[in-house]
């Protein structure tokens, strides 16, 4: 995989936030595109507009979600995917908390744009790299689409 911050810091400038800029760059590890999709993400930027949990944290999430989660009535959740909700979220506590007080965007950026340039590019290629192991730790490729059945070869 190739190092994700020079593109992390392209789609910042560019005026994405984190949960936009980590959906992104799991589609374009897939080699795809979808627009839907990113609009979606805007409600989760700057802690869902109120400073509540970080963007990077809940992006995260939903990235993880479009590996391992469900897309259709008949389909259920991958047979890993609480385990890898449950390692990531609990990686990224320990790190926010520890690097910033707590995993709230207010905690890390406090609304302050010198704070989000100096920690949210860092926070997010960090989150990033995250996500790649956790995938890879549950036997995911994350350059590999999962299935249209909801279904992925590998890990499933």
């Amino acid at each position: 995989m190739q190092d994700s911050s020079f593109r992390t810091a392209e789609l910042l400038l560019q005026g994405f936030k984190c949960s936009h800029v980590l959906m992104i760059l799991a589609l374009e590890a897939q080699g795809r595109s979808n627009p839907d999709l990113v609009r979606a993400m805007s409600g989760l930027a700057l802690g869902m507009g109120q400073g509540f949990n970080c963007g990077a944290l809940t992006g995260g999430c939903c990235v993880l979600g479009l590996y391992g989660g469900r897309s259709e009535r008949e389909d259920a959740d991958a047979p890993h995917f609480d385990a890898m909700l449950d390692d990531f979220s609990g990686w990224f506590n320990a790190y926010a908390s520890d690097k910033f007080g707590g995993i709230d965007c207010a905690d890390i950026m406090a609304f302050d744009e010198r704070l989000k340039m100096q920690r949210c590019p860092a926070l997010i290629a960090d989150v990033w790299e995250k996500l790649s192991q956790t995938l890879a730790d549950h036997g995911l490729d994350i350059a590999q689409a999962p299935e249209a059945d909801g279904s992925a070869e590998s890990g499933r």
